[in-house]
């Protein structure tokens, strides 16, 4: 019950939801259907399924892509609130990309056929989708200007000032990013080698503009350098 409770609240604040009328997000509670994931799980493979949209009601994912040499680059991490798999409805074509648990995770399922009759007839749920789509366009824009950058050094920064500025929880010693990000991860976000993030990441340490909590969650304090990526 308090579980329900829970994924109830999740999407009466997400703006897609939060336009239906009582009537109507009553129903899409009764419809969704709720999977479990274990970390490092599959839950939606390139090309494998074009009849659900996520919404995520624990846990964290992230959108990943093989490169052409094996290597994973993830392009995007989600968490509660969050939600993934719209565009495949949107235009029927198939996710380019595979996402995986980063922790045990609990997700929703929205089928298409619901998709369409609760969000396509809605003049409001149409903005929300259009503001959605802009924010998604610019998350692209930002990884490909991350990406292009040559330096191995300015990457890294640059991927953990976006991570903190999305994610980041501000306290009294800088913003923490609030789940653990192992090496891999950071140099699968980054396109750098585990091996080169790890150096990178003790120098930063060592220089206190970054700090390794107990937890393994990353702090970026205040002196941390932020680069300044050209439009």
């Amino acid at each position: 019950m308090q579980e329900t409770l829970s994924h109830r609240k999740t999407l009466e604040h997400i703006p897609i939801f939060s336009c239906l009328l009582a009537s109507e997000q009553n129903r899409l509670y009764q419809i969704i259907q709720e999977k479990k994931y274990k970390k490092g799980s599959v839950i939606l493979v390139e090309d494998d399924s074009k009849n659900y949209m996520y919404v995520i009601f624990s846990g964290k994912i992230k959108v990943v892509r093989t490169n052409p040499d094996g290597k994973e680059q993830i392009l995007v991490i989600r968490k509660k609130g969050e939600f993934f798999g719209e565009m495949t409805l949107l235009d029927g074509k198939s996710q380019p990309a595979t996402i995986i648990a980063m922790e045990d995770a609990t997700v929703g399922l929205i089928s298409k056929t619901d998709f369409e009759a609760y969000f396509m007839n809605n003049e409001n749920v149409l903005k929300e989708i259009i503001s959605m789509l802009c924010e998604r366009l610019r998350e692209s824009w930002m990884m490909l200007r991350v990406l292009s950058l040559n330096d191995a050094e300015t990457r890294l920064r640059a991927v953990l000032a976006y991570v903190s500025s999305i994610y980041g929880i501000k306290d009294q010693r800088g913003l923490i990013i609030p789940f653990k990000m192992t090496h891999k991860d950071i140099a699968d976000y980054a396109a750098l080698t585990r091996e080169t993030v790890s150096r990178l990441l003790s120098r930063l340490c060592r220089a206190g503009e970054i700090e390794i909590l107990d937890n393994k969650n990353l702090l970026i304090k205040p002196s941390f350098e932020r680069p300044v990526l050209s439009s």
